[in-house]
């Protein structure tokens, strides 16, 4: 069962939330999947939304990948959610720890991922700790960069989504993404 840990209420009157948990049992319009440029969904979270949504989302992603080619950073993929509770599954490549310019890769993922959640008329989305886990990123860096972009995105031009909920499945990563919460919103209104 998920566990929402906190929650804050944006300047913007968006929700975000960080919730520990299994991303594909999240009753979200969209869940955000950590993918690769190809669409293969053969390990981590990739692995466990194909796994769980059944054969149609690896179908649909093969689909996808021979209509439009490799997906980029900031412009993610969707499919639909198969079987699981989503709708929708938006396809985020993050960015591999190493390859350079990994800061602006991650913060367009998660600019993308909004992006896409807003023209599907999403009004929420699920998102895990995109890149942190096989790509490598460390993890307090991507903690302030997803806040900030998840921040930035809603100061721009109005958005149908009402809540985001970041969901980590491990202890590790729900205490480095606590500290960063902390250290960003600790006593502001």
């Amino acid at each position: 069962m998920n566990t929402v840990l906190v929650e804050r209420v944006l300047p913007t009157g968006q929700m975000i939330q960080i919730v520990q948990g299994d991303i594909t049992s999240e009753n979200v319009d969209a869940i955000v999947n950590a993918a690769n440029e190809h669409l293969q969904h053969g390990g981590g979270v990739a692995w466990a939304i194909s796994k769980k949504g059944g054969a149609a989302i690896q179908n649909e992603s093969d689909e996808w990948i021979r209509q439009h080619g490799p997906v980029s950073h900031s412009h993610p993929a969707w499919t639909s959610g198969g079987l699981l509770p989503a709708k929708f599954v938006v396809h985020a490549v993050g960015p591999v720890w190493g390859d350079g310019d990994e800061d602006m890769k991650l913060a367009q993922a998660v600019t993308g991922s909004l992006r896409v959640a807003d023209e599907l008329n999403c009004s929420s989305i699920a998102m895990p700790a995109i890149s942190t886990g096989i790509f490598g990123f460390p993890k307090d860096r991507a903690a302030g960069i997803i806040f900030s972009a998840i921040g930035k995105y809603f100061e721009g031009d109005s958005s149908n989504l009402k809540i985001v909920k970041l969901v980590l499945f491990d202890q590790e990563t729900v205490a480095v993404f606590l500290k960063s919460w902390n250290d960003k919103w600790a006593d502001k209104p």
